[in-house]
């Protein structure tokens, strides 16, 4: 099997799981547009309070184009006029007062068409932002699963790329498109009125087009949602690689993420070329039915004007009708790629927009309560949404006030999805948590939350000063809690150190060490001063020397407060009240660091495995 066909494979592969996981529910990307009507019945239905501005827009348009169409007819007065008074005197005043007429026409034609561009541009611009905003609102209402499923470059081009793209196509085609039509329909009423015969003659040499133009436009919708699929797809995957820059390259993975790439790259570009391609044809067509029109026009307008059926003046107008009656068509040629781009943009904004949320808890009446730190698992058991494996079988532990927990096992054995489920990231599927006798079923997610502080293996920080990035989100901190935190872990000497101490804004020019980081995000967990603590492997990325001094903060921290720590190295959990030992999702054994030594079960050997001379 060649090396190309095999890159084909596994951008398939990866291809088909994205595709797979949007349509579990979710609304993500697809290869068709599902339901064009249900998209813009939605966008229309999301836009209900700027429909005034709508309306204006449209009439402001209808009203320019009407007046457009009022000019052929004076152009064939003032041609009737010159045509007259070639054989006696031409009437320069009349010819002057019709001219000044077509020229305050064409103004107030122009003014209303400035009117409604500012008007629609206004209202698409609020459109976008409204969006981006709820967009931004749905993130915080969408469970934990969603993001386990779907890639962080997909939801950003959602809320860029998507937003952005049909924003500027509402802008540019909807009171374009209402423009074109009033334009063919009054152009074509005009034409029968003015000429039955010539009418049917332009309209015969149009209707070509026009059929031409409803296949093309069948042909690349298909092309123009697959354009926005992969566009999504390759900014997942970038994202993804840049985050794992430094795991590629400890890996020599260049080769690999350039082949996925590279995979996703071809399949845009061929849904870019025949959107785009298709679309591109519009143009040339419609040009050359235009020239076909005029040419028809012309002789059958020659030979009705030789005939004494009509005057002159009549070709003259009509050569503008035919004009003003294929320029909407070919307006209409190149609104369709704009239309087409938006109904696939809108249709994944809104997939995502009506994604599944957490359930609202506005009803919940838990009254907010001190904390004592009792907590009870009941019977807990717990699988990830979608699918049949269940994690945590049955899994009851009780714990008392002030003590400290610590939860080890092997890897997959539950320890991270039961804090997950502790802190309600996750729903159980059965059984019950408790604390203070409360089950937390019946607390709202924030009162779970402001419970606990968290220091996870899995350092954040964000671009802003250190000081910040410790008191996130906390009122009333004082510059000497900040130092006493900062003291306690270990980094205030280092912070000193630093141009701006405090105040040093965490960017790309700030080189901190992964330890350093680990560092900040403690002292962010002991200024948040909760009742309960859960430590996930808080101390994985700091040295030998630096964790003995913070698990010194660490003891302090966690004298009376009841607290909940993930370790792999068992070294650090020897003063753990209870130690529960997890393995595939149930407690295998349980109680301190030197009874289960004594025991000489799984613990001892996991314990003695990490501290084993070779």
């Amino acid at each position: 099997m060649s090396k190309e066909r095999i890159n084909d494979q596994r951008t398939d592969q990866i291809d088909a799981m994205g595709s797979a996981d949007f349509g579990a529910g979710v609304g993500g990307t697809i290869e068709k547009a599902k339901n064009a009507k249900k998209t813009w019945k939605q966008l229309f239905s999301y836009s209900k309070k700027h429909m005034a501005g709508f309306i204006i827009a449209i009439i402001t348009a209808v009203a320019g184009t009407v007046l457009a169409l009022i000019g052929p007819d004076k152009l064939s007065e003032i041609t009737n006029m010159i045509t007259a008074g070639l054989s006696s005197t031409i009437d320069i005043a009349g010819i002057a007062k019709t001219g000044i007429f077509l020229a305050a026409i064409y103004v107030l034609s122009a003014a209303f068409s400035t009117i409604q561009g500012w008007i629609m541009a206004t209202i698409t611009q609020k459109i976008s932002k409204s969006l981006r905003s709820d967009i931004e609102k749905k993130i915080n209402r969408l469970p934990m699963w969603f993001y386990h499923k779907n890639t962080t470059g997909d939801i950003l081009s959602r809320i860029t790329n998507d937003v952005d793209t049909l924003g500027q196509n509402l802008n540019t085609s909807l009171t374009t498109l209402v423009a074109s039509i009033t334009m063919l329909g009054g152009s074509l009423i005009m034409m029968f009125i003015t000429n039955w015969i010539m009418a049917l003659t332009a309209v015969g040499s149009v209707l070509i087009g026009f059929v031409i133009m409803m296949v093309i436009m069948k042909k690349s919708q298909k092309h123009f949602d697959g354009q926005q699929k992969y566009l999504g797809k390759i900014n997942g995957h970038v994202e993804e690689t840049f985050a794992g820059h430094t795991v590629v390259k400890a890996y020599n993975g260049e080769q690999q993420t350039h082949e996925v790439f590279q995979g996703f790259n071809k399949k845009l570009k061929k849904n870019t070329y025949m959107a785009q391609f298709l679309s591109g044809m519009m143009m040339p067509i419609m040009i050359f039915v235009d020239n076909i029109g005029y040419v028809a026009v012309s002789v059958v307008g020659a030979a009705l004007a030789l005939s004494g059926a009509i005057p002159f003046g009549v070709i003259v107008a009509f050569l503008v009708y035919v004009r003003l009656f294929t320029q909407p068509i070919t307006q209409i040629a190149q609104l369709t790629q704009g239309l087409q781009m938006a109904t696939a943009a809108g249709e994944r904004v809104f997939e995502f927009l009506d994604a599944e949320e957490m359930k609202d808890e506005g009803h919940k009446k838990a009254e907010a309560h001190e904390i004592k730190g009792c907590v009870e698992f009941k019977h807990v058991k717990f699988g990830y949404e979608g699918t049949d494996r269940i994690i945590i079988k049955d899994f009851s532990a009780k714990v008392q006030p002030g003590q400290k927990i610590a939860i080890v096992g092997p890897t997959g054995a539950g320890k991270t999805t039961l804090v997950n489920l502790l802190m309600r990231f996750n729903e159980i599927n059965g059984g019950e948590i408790l604390i203070d006798g409360v089950p937390i079923s019946q607390m709202t997610r924030e009162q779970v939350h402001s419970a606990f502080c968290m220091v996870l293996q899995d350092t954040w920080l964000f671009e802003g000063t250190i000081r910040e990035n410790i008191v996130y989100n906390k009122q009333n901190v004082t510059d000497e809690m900040i130092e006493n935190a900062c003291t306690a872990v270990g980094l205030h000497h280092f912070i000193r150190t630093l141009p701006n101490g405090y105040d040093t804004v965490l960017d790309d020019k700030v080189n901190l060490s992964a330890g350093q980081r680990q560092q900040i995000t403690i002292a962010r967990a002991m200024i948040d001063d909760a009742p309960m603590l859960i430590l996930d492997e808080a101390t994985s990325s700091i040295d030998t020397r630096t964790e003995l001094l913070i698990q010194r903060a660490m003891d302090k921290l966690m004298q009376g407060r009841t607290s909940f720590v993930i370790a792999h190295r068992l070294s650090t959990i020897k003063n753990a009240d209870v130690i529960l030992v997890l393995k595939d999702g149930d407690i295998i054994e349980s109680g301190n660091h030197e009874a289960l030594m004594q025991k000489g079960g799984f613990y001892a050997e996991l314990y003695n495995s990490q501290f084993e001379v070779a």
